[in-house]
């Protein structure tokens, strides 16, 4: 089953200089195990190629059914020397919402699971 995250997930991100900061937290209790299997640091490195020029860091947050995820070297500097339209990291927890996963276990996604 092809799964995008913004059907299971919702999202937050900010930045620190020139690492973007991307929040991932399941949706319903039953959807953190599934992300937090599939959505890997290797899987966002891939999703972002181009963007994330560094390595990618990804923290477990259980209590809060949440990943946390660092971009290394995804800004061009930081807000205050980079002259890209997103040097904050403001937009890339909807890039990160794009993103598709394929999983093996069958999901209860409802139609209105993103709205």
């Amino acid at each position: 089953m092809r799964v995008q995250l913004l059907q299971i997930c919702h999202a937050r991100s900010g930045d620190k200089g020139d690492t973007g900061n991307v929040g991932l937290i399941a949706r319903k209790p039953e959807y953190y195990p599934v992300i937090k299997k599939y959505v890997t640091a290797e899987a966002v490195k891939k999703h972002f190629a181009g963007v994330c020029l560094g390595p990618v860091d990804r923290f477990e947050l259980p209590n809060l059914l949440a990943l946390n995820f660092l971009l290394h070297h995804s800004l061009g500097g930081g807000g205050t020397v980079s002259l890209m339209n997103d040097a904050q990291g403001k937009t890339l927890s909807s890039a990160m919402l794009r993103m598709e996963i394929d999983v093996a276990e069958p999901l209860s996604l409802s139609a209105r699971a993103y709205v």
